[in-house]
């Protein structure tokens, strides 16, 4: 096992891996912009190496020269930043460190949304329907999109968290729409080119959790990731309330086939989408752990970070568990959501957790740590555990009732809400839930 590893990220992400680093007697060095000196969290490290202004956590040349001066044997690059950035990883491979995670090839493979739909096709695992090749115009899109058939989806080929997305419902809306998209996907990624997918409306966002070594692979169960805003996820569950077992089954085993034939690595999502009539199709790859990973550690009773980093150190996949119970994660944010959940960074002056059996908080902040205005908004994420869906719902409603925190505004409300509602507590919701003025 390795002796010591940098982890290239901030915030509730690295905080999270510390604390499984320390349980297996891994030393770390933490990295940190200037904006973010002040942090709390970063005393669980051994090291903590300061790399520069507020973007320095995509500054590949400081975080490479931190982990090459600190004699680090391996790179930990949590999710966001340069999680999925291949060119990251095989220039940390070049320097004789480990990346854990994927290899570059995989991360190239995945990253670009059409071809991965072509090589997820051609190994069995459907996409939904759609255009498998680079639009590169708004003519072409209008060709393409009459062959689909209205409403269809365009997305970025390199894209991802929603940006270089736009949904076109008639012909007139396309121009517009696609220079919008390969705008934002432009400046996000550096692409602009664009794919097309038929719009799939009531669908529900499946996603099914990934270990593999190279030779063999697992599938740790789907989660349910369907309560989202503008493409964002607010809360995350496992077991879908209704994708059947035999589905899961079903698969889980076409996953485990594609993973082995890629000869895939380490952790990663497959994110896929059911539609009305319950039949679920593949949208992506994500070759990273997801930050909804959390609920699939509580069912199953493992650590990903520490399987991840068994894998990384060459050590076989072996895991020997099975899931039980239900699992639910609310992300907690501070935000104004009478604003339009507008992100209000501030000082935390107040902040206390319930403690009972069953929960977990995962969280980078203490009392009189501050949440950024340069970074996310997370405050934490809150995951409960209990042998039913119902007790689960009641656990979480219970411990955000009890939840205090004073300074920001935060989301706890709307959670509350979710919970409380009928279409919820019956499992019957999907992708559009918020946008349906259900919490009005």
């Amino acid at each position: 096992m390795f002796r010591r590893i940098l982890i290239a990220n901030r915030g509730e992400v690295a905080a999270r891996i510390i604390k499984t680093c320390r349980s297996m007697g891994i030393e770390t060095v933490a990295v940190y912009s200037k904006s973010d000196a002040d942090l709390s969290y970063l005393q669980n490290a051994d090291f903590q190496v300061e790399i520069g202004g507020v973007r320095s956590y995509l500054d590949m040349d400081a975080i490479l020269h931190a982990a090459k001066s600190h004699q680090c044997a391996a790179i930990h690059p949590g999710w966001g930043f340069l999680s999925e950035n291949p060119t990251f990883a095989a220039r940390t491979e070049a320097l004789g460190i480990t990346f854990v995670g994927p290899s570059s090839y995989s991360m190239r493979l995945m990253s670009d949304k059409a071809q991965a739909r072509r090589t997820m096709k051609a190994l069995g695992l459907s996409p939904i329907p759609g255009h498998d090749q680079p639009i590169l115009s708004v003519s072409d899109a209008l060709s393409v999109a009459q062959q689909i058939g209205y409403p269809v989806l365009l997305k970025a080929i390199a894209g991802g968290g929603g940006r270089g997305m736009r949904k076109v419902f008639a012909p007139e809306e396309l121009a517009s729409a696609f220079q919008e998209a390969s705008a934002e996907a432009r400046s996000a990624f550096g692409n602009g080119d664009m794919y097309m997918e038929h719009l799939i409306q009531g669908g529900r966002h499946i996603e099914f959790q990934v270990l593999a070594d190279g030779i063999s692979a697992k599938v740790l169960g789907a989660r349910e990731c369907s309560i989202q805003r503008r493409h964002q996820k607010l809360l995350e569950e496992t077991p879908s309330a209704v994708v059947l077992p035999a589905q899961v089954e079903e698969l889980s085993a076409v996953i485990e086939r594609v993973c082995v034939a890629l000869k895939y690595r380490g952790a990663g999502t497959i994110e896929m989408l059911r539609d009305i009539s319950g039949k679920i199709y593949f949208m992506e790859m994500n070759t990273r752990l997801q930050v909804e990973h959390t609920v699939t550690e509580e069912t199953w009773g493992i650590d990903l970070v520490e399987q991840q980093l068994r894998i990384a150190a060459n050590q076989p996949l072996n895991l020997s568990t099975e899931p039980s119970g239900h699992s639910i994660q609310c992300r907690i944010n501070a935000e104004d959501v009478d604003n339009g959940f507008r992100p209000v960074p501030g000082k935390i002056t107040k902040l206390r957790w319930p403690t009972m059996n069953g929960v977990r908080i995962d969280t980078h902040l203490s009392e009189g740590d501050k949440v950024s205005p340069h970074y996310d908004s997370m405050i934490a994420k809150v995951i409960v555990w209990a042998p039913t869906r119902a007790e689960a719902i009641a656990k979480m409603d219970d411990v955000l009732a009890q939840t205090i925190i004073e300074g920001v505004p935060t989301t706890i409300a709307v959670h509350r809400k979710i919970l409380a509602k009928k279409t919820f507590i019956d499992g019957q919701y999907d992708t559009r839930f918020l946008e349906t003025g259900v919490l009005q």
